[in-house]
């Protein structure tokens, strides 16, 4: 099976050949690869004032660049905010057009590609616990039509996307920290829940995959996340006592499941720690299928990079299915 045959045989819950691997992103590069992922003189700002010749030649270079990180990692979606060019709302530059195609190209199809596509409220952007509880008591009307809004919005860009060659949605609204929810379930479930359904439902229309994220502890609103019926979730937060053996027994009929393997140990843990994070997670998903191995969160700056090669030797070790 290729990469791409392995992520849609997991995504529907099937049992692919080999568990499947891919990061949201991907940090590691110039240390792994010698290859920078953000070139400076692509930003946006810059890449209008070249000329037609220039700007395309920079833009095969580092879509080549982009392919060889992704091919030699063999990851199954390639995280599609790389290179050049950006998304505005609904509008998609020709520069990050021109990539994902170049990018799909360069590796014969054979690779999935993933752009963010979430609207829902966040951990993140809630502008404070107060204020954010100050609006559901005082304005849930106001708070409402901004929910909608926000999720019009993301539903009309992720049709561009959609159209522009994006293959996967990731919803990477954050909605927990370590503690838990930052709103209680009753309040997500009238708030976020029925808005983030909609927004997988649109996407699903359009042919995408999608993929939950957030981090933190999510077992409060587990089972809701679940009926918003993405094909999978993730990151499975292990620092905030998310346990994949008890999520998959729980919901891995439902909805595929992505991540778990440590973050925290794989910055500041030792080796038997790391082993120990990637070989729990691939004995404890891997059974049944519906499992894409990957990280807590992403590789970011300031993982040694020899440890996120050391998961990536476990993954090759148990990633058959017999």
């Amino acid at each position: 099976m290729t990469p791409k045959e392995r992520a849609i045989a997991a995504l529907n819950l099937q049992i692919p050949d080999q568990v499947p691997t891919f990061e949201l992103g991907f940090t590691l590069a110039p240390e792994m690869f010698g290859i920078n992922l953000y070139p400076s003189d692509l930003h946006r700002d810059v890449i209008c004032r070249l000329s037609p010749a220039d700007k395309d030649r920079r833009l095969n270079n580092v879509a080549e660049g982009i392919a060889k990180v992704f091919e030699a990692l063999d990851f199954c979606i390639m995280p599609g905010h790389f290179g050049a060019g950006y998304v505005d709302n609904a509008y998609i530059s020709p520069e990050r057009k021109f990539l994902w195609g170049k990018l799909r190209e360069l590796t014969g199809g054979r690779r999935l590609i993933g752009y963010t596509a979430d609207g829902t409220f966040a951990i993140s952007n809630r502008n404070g616990v107060n204020a954010f509880a100050h609006r559901i008591t005082n304005d849930p009307k106001g708070l409402h039509d901004e929910a909608k809004q926000r999720m019009d919005i993301a539903i009309e860009r992720n049709k561009n996307l959609a159209e522009a060659g994006v293959e996967v949605a990731f919803l990477n609204s954050d909605y927990c920290d370590n503690s838990g929810p930052f709103l209680p379930s009753e309040k997500f479930a009238e708030f976020i829940q029925p808005y983030l359904a909609k927004i997988i439902e649109e996407c699903k229309k359009s042919g995408m995959y999608t993929i939950k994220h957030s981090d933190g502890n999510i077992m409060p609103i587990l089972d809701q996340l679940a009926e918003c019926k993405p094909h999978a979730l993730h990151s499975l937060d292990p620092a905030a006592g998310v346990d994949i053996k008890e999520v998959k027994a729980r919901i891995g009929h439902k909805v595929a499941l992505c991540g778990n393997v440590n973050c925290t140990a794989l910055q500041s843990g030792t080796d038997e720690e790391v082993i120990a994070s990637a070989e729990y997670c691939l004995t404890h998903a891997k059974p049944g299928g519906g499992y894409i191995f990957c990280t807590s969160n992403l590789p970011y700056r300031g993982i040694p990079p020899h440890r996120y090669q050391m998961i990536l030797d476990i993954w090759k070790r148990m990633r058959d299915y017999e």
